[in-house]
């Protein structure tokens, strides 16, 4: 693919709720622009962006894929994002390397959850942004109603460029509300002609209303227009650019990707009104501990993002990045602002799907590919050497969903590890991290086919089968009550044995106090060189379980008395002296078990505030609060919940809230685990 000048460059990502079509209006896209002979199609797992077997076995997407292609002199770079909540740190990525987000709006199903999210991210990220509404040759499908929803979804920047010819079987082509013409397709081919008559009237209308909202933001055409002056197509579309670079209008046009109608279109839109990387503001950048911008000049000095990782099979690892500042050209060598290694970037290339297309030489604001830069990972900033910046790259997202791992065969667990550190760097809201407590390895994720998806990637990229099992909940144990012991090793084993003997007294400790040892031996009892010993074993005995079988928490034992033996004694005999008086104290000390509480935050639209309420205290959670954010329409409720009860909760919340809600969790503080549920406790730990 020939190189393009970063005025001729469209980075577009198409957002929206799983199901609306993204993945087939990319295909339409490239087949329309002549870069695929036909296009494919997603039930037949036939098509340029879903190409990875999960993707196949679902029908869905599952990350995020680049198709570029060509159009009038320009080269738009397609970023096809998934739809699934599972999935929307990937989709996110996209967005931070896009100039326009494209959202793609089911005329049959309106304004859906994930289609919200991912405005609201589009937002905080000052994108510019246009909606495409999908499937008006369905049943059911309405764009009038569509466009209400757009409207009260996202407010008066909403302005419709187009309106549909015919209804769902008979829908055929669009209205230009912008030149009063009428494009309607048949056998694959566009014919220009009049509005038809029985929708001349409110296409005229309509197209009254978009030339004034168009104008009033321009003074000198404004004032033009009101002396009579028609502003030409050309005038409209050149002020509507600037109202769309500004974030202030986001465009609505039509179509259906599946049938071909209003995709060249589209892409002509996304030529003539979308921002070119050189219309987007400056990048942030850290100059050692000061902020400074980096404005996209084609002039500047060579600055590359590199915002994504695919492991393949054949190749290794491919970092895609974005060009800030310069041009990317075979051969240049690059310095990691984060291991200060040069990294060679020996022939860059550009993804269609996973075809590799050699591309010259990569100009500011395109975005590319290079394989086997072993050092790099997403996120890390490629400069010219002297040059030592870096961009801030956003945190991971926490995970929502947690599950234990382990290896089906069991000599599999260093060859687990690698695998799950490979996809790790292809997928950062991957968690893995092992629990030497529980002796679990864990897998994090955003829900549950995230980590279903995991589990088959590792089957089939790295052999490694492997199965789930329930997270197990660290509960611990303490003491309500005071009690003595004594305890008294003695071995005798032909020459010198071993002996003795550490009498303790056990009392409970406020709530989190940790653990206290005190030495009231006098007269010589236990020698000096010997009671750090009892305590020693005292701590191991703690860590090893109590009754339970949980490390035992918050207690103080006391050292109060014990024997020795001038010969046998030694260390080893009054460690196990101090454990066995512990075990013996421990049990006659009212033992009982504690359970870990989180602190959660949930945060809903507020319709569904009174069925969060209900289903926290359901969990055994005690609320202890809720704000509201004026004008926001979401609420706040923060609760105490045991850890235990929310183990899945991600997967509730979405069930209860139609995907509207979201949660952080953290690690509050341990309280007593009510008696009737220590049975379960106990069932649950030897299941595990």
């Amino acid at each position: 693919m020939k190189a393009y000048p970063p005025a001729a460059i469209r980075n577009v990502a198409l957002v929206g709720h799983g199901g609306s079509g993204k993945t087939t209006l990319s295909e339409a896209l490239l087949h329309c622009s002549g870069a695929i002979g036909r296009t494919g199609r997603v039930e037949d797992a036939s098509t340029v962006t879903d190409f990875e077997p999960e993707e196949h076995k679902r029908g869905q997407s599952i990350s995020v894929a680049l198709a570029p292609l060509e159009w009038d002199g320009h080269k738009i770079n397609v970023l096809d994002c998934p739809g699934y909540a599972d999935f929307a740190p990937d989709a996110l990525a996209a967005l931070r390397v896009a100039d326009l987000a494209v959202f793609v709006v089911s005329a049959v199903e309106g304004v859906e959850v994930q289609t919200l999210m991912m405005w609201k991210a589009a937002a905080a990220l000052g994108l510019p942004r246009l909606v495409f509404v999908n499937k008006l040759d369905r049943d059911r499908a309405s764009f009038d109603r569509t466009l209400d929803d757009l409207r009260s979804s996202f407010g008066a920047g909403i302005a419709p460029l187009e309106l549909p010819i015919g209804e769902e079987s008979a829908f055929r082509g669009v209205a230009d509300l912008l030149s009063d013409t009428a494009i309607t397709y048949a056998d694959g081919k566009a014919t220009s002609g009049p509005v038809p008559d029985d929708m001349a009237l409110r296409e005229h209308s309509v197209h009254d209303a978009l030339v004034e909202g168009i104008v009033v933001a321009d003074d000198e055409l404004m004032e033009r227009y009101l002396e009579g002056e028609m502003p030409t197509v050309k005038q409209l579309e050149e002020t509507l650019a600037h109202g769309v670079a500004s974030g202030q209008v986001f465009p609505v046009v039509c179509g259906s990707a599946a049938r071909e109608i209003g995709v060249d279109r589209l892409a002509s839109f996304v030529c003539e009104i979308g921002p070119s990387p050189l219309a987007r503001p400056p990048v942030r950048v850290l100059a050692g501990d000061k902020e400074t911008d980096v404005a996209p000049d084609p002039s500047g000095s060579t600055l590359a993002w590199v915002w994504k990782t695919v492991v393949d099979r054949h190749v290794g690892k491919i970092s895609l990045f974005k060009v800030l500042s310069g041009r990317v050209r075979p051969d240049d060598t690059l310095v990691n602002a984060r291991t200060h290694a040069d990294e060679r970037i020996h022939a860059p290339f550009t993804l269609r799907g996973k075809e590799q297309l050699t591309v010259d030489e990569l100009s500011v604001g395109d975005i590319g590919a290079v394989a086997k830069l072993a050092d790099v990972v997403t996120g890390d900033t490629l400069a010219p050497k002297g040059m030592p910046v870096s961009i801030q790259a956003p945190p991971p997202p926490e995970p929502v969903l947690t599950t234990g791992i382990r290896p089906r065969s069991k000599g599999d667990e260093d060859k687990l590890m690698t695998a799950l550190h490979r996809l790790q760097e292809e997928d950062p809201a991957l968690t893995v991290r092992r629990d030497d407590e529980t002796h679990q390895t864990l897998l994090g994720g955003m829900g549950e086919t995230h980590l279903a998806i995991v589990t088959e990637r590792l089957a089939r990229k790295f052999g490694v089968d492997v199965e789930t099992e329930p997270v197990v909940v660290p509960y611990r144990e303490t003491i309500t009550g005071t009690a003595e012991a004594e305890g008294k090793y003695k071995k005798q084993t032909g020459g010198h044995g071993q002996f003795g003997v550490a009498s303790v007294r056990m009392e409970p400790m406020d709530r989190g106090a940790g653990f206290e040892f005190v030495d009231q031996i006098v007269g010589g009892a236990i020698p000096r060189q010997f009671i750090p010993a009892v305590q020693k074993g005292i701590e191991e005995a703690m860590a090893s379980g109590g009754v339970h079988g949980w490390p035992v928490v918050d207690v103080r034992v006391t050292c109060f008395d014990g024997k020795y033996h001038p010969v046998d004694s030694s260390e080893m005999s009054f460690k196990m002296a101090g454990s066995l008086a512990f075990r013996e104290a421990m049990a006659k000390a009212n033992p009982i078990v504690l359970e870990p509480i989180s602190k959660l935050e949930v945060t809903v639209p507020d319709a569904y505030q009174g069925d969060v309420m209900g289903d926290l205290n359901g969990r055994r959670g005690r609320v202890q609060g809720t704000e509201t954010a004026a004008g926001s329409g979401e609420s706040l409720v923060t609760a105490l919940v045991p850890t235990a009860e929310i183990l899945r909760y991600a997967i509730d919340l979405r069930s209860m809230t139609g995907g509207r809600g979201s949660f952080q969790a953290t690690h509050d503080h341990y309280d007593p685990l009510p008696q009737h549920l220590w049975s379960q406790v106990q069932r649950d730990t030897s299941a595990s």
